[in-house]
């Protein structure tokens, strides 16, 4: 009977199985789905084996490098654990035999300037004066002023903002957590401006999209990958950072390294700084906030001296 099902259809129970817990497997679905056409058409049946595996892991990445391999097979582990259950026989590589999957690039941090070319060149789309340029510019602007995901940023309906009080609501987002976000009175005026432009193009209820689409629905991350693509190009910007491109997620890495930058001119206690910071951006641990004192060069100093510090209250504390 095993020998008999494709791939698809052990593809397909699995990921319904893991969607009915709650898990929405957006990108993870994907990759498995493929992998599992890809099994088919190879006319593997019976258990899993390493050899269908690595054949699909290498022979079907984009990018030919161990990191890309690497998340790959990651991203298949969970489901052959799955095929585990169906099947003992199942094989499946156990080691990290390309590396660590996940390993963290060095970010592009935007400067101010290219900041203000970005927001600049979005308000220039057509057609002039329309909704199209009001909206990216102002969700490029809310991105770099707010440290939100692109993802967040595109599901903000009306009802979410509070411009009385300064105030967003980022709901259900990663991580199933909700949170507040304060804005500075600058971002405030710039919504206000964009609503203007808004209403004029339908009806706004608490639950409309804040950020229409042409279709009339939420824009999808695709079309801003897009729009973002065709300005960078325009821009003609030089990644300063571990990826190959500039990308609409630095917006968030700027915005949090500029925060951290801040603290040691005003003298700030840096470790109730960043836990605060940690929620303000919907970071699941405070760690994944820290790696910023050493993501990029501009803050090595600063963890640096904070090493420094430690050393010396250690050996102080020795020598008594």
């Amino acid at each position: 009977m095993i020998n008999a099902r494709t791939m698809l259809s052990f593809a397909e129970d699995y990921l319904s199985e893991r969607r009915a817990l709650g898990f929405k497997l957006r990108m993870e679905g994907h990759y498995i789905t493929a992998f599992a056409l890809f099994a088919d058409q190879q006319g593997h049946r019976g258990p899993l084996t390493n050899g269908v595996v690595l054949n699909w892991v290498q022979g079907q990445a984009k990018q030919a490098t161990p990191l890309s391999w690497a998340r790959r097979l990651a991203v298949l582990r969970p489901f052959a654990r799955y095929l585990t259950r169906v099947d003992p026989d199942a094989e499946f590589p156990e080691t990290a035999i390309f590396g660590r999957a996940y390993r963290r690039l060095t970010p592009h941090i935007y400067s101010e300037q290219e900041i203000c070319h970005l927001v600049a060149a979005a308000s220039r789309l057509t057609p002039k004066g329309g909704l199209r340029p009001a909206t990216y510019a102002t969700i490029f602007g809310l991105i770099a002023a707010t440290g939100l995901r692109r993802s967040e940023a595109l599901q903000l309906r009306y009802g979410d903002i509070n411009l009385d009080s300064a105030v967003l609501t980022i709901r259900n987002t990663k991580f199933r957590k909700s949170r507040h976000v304060p804005m500075h009175a600058t971002v405030v005026a710039a919504l206000r401006r964009y609503l203007e432009v808004r209403a004029r193009h339908g009806a706004l209820s608490k639950g409309s999209p804040l950020f229409l689409s042409s279709e009339g629905g939420f824009i999808t991350e695709r079309r801003i990958n897009k729009i973002f693509q065709k300005l960078r190009t325009k821009l003609g910007w030089a990644p300063r950072g571990g990826h190959r491109e500039v990308r609409i997620h630095d917006l968030r890495h700027t915005f949090i390294c500029r925060r951290v930058q801040l603290w040691p001119e005003h003298g700030a206690d840096i470790d109730n700084r960043m836990a605060a910071l940690s929620t303000y951006v919907g970071h699941a641990k405070i760690p994944d906030t820290y790696w910023y004192l050493t993501a990029v060069p501009e803050l090595m100093a600063v963890s640096g001296r904070r090493f420094e510090l430690f050393a010396t209250n250690v050996g102080g504390d020795h020598r008594v």
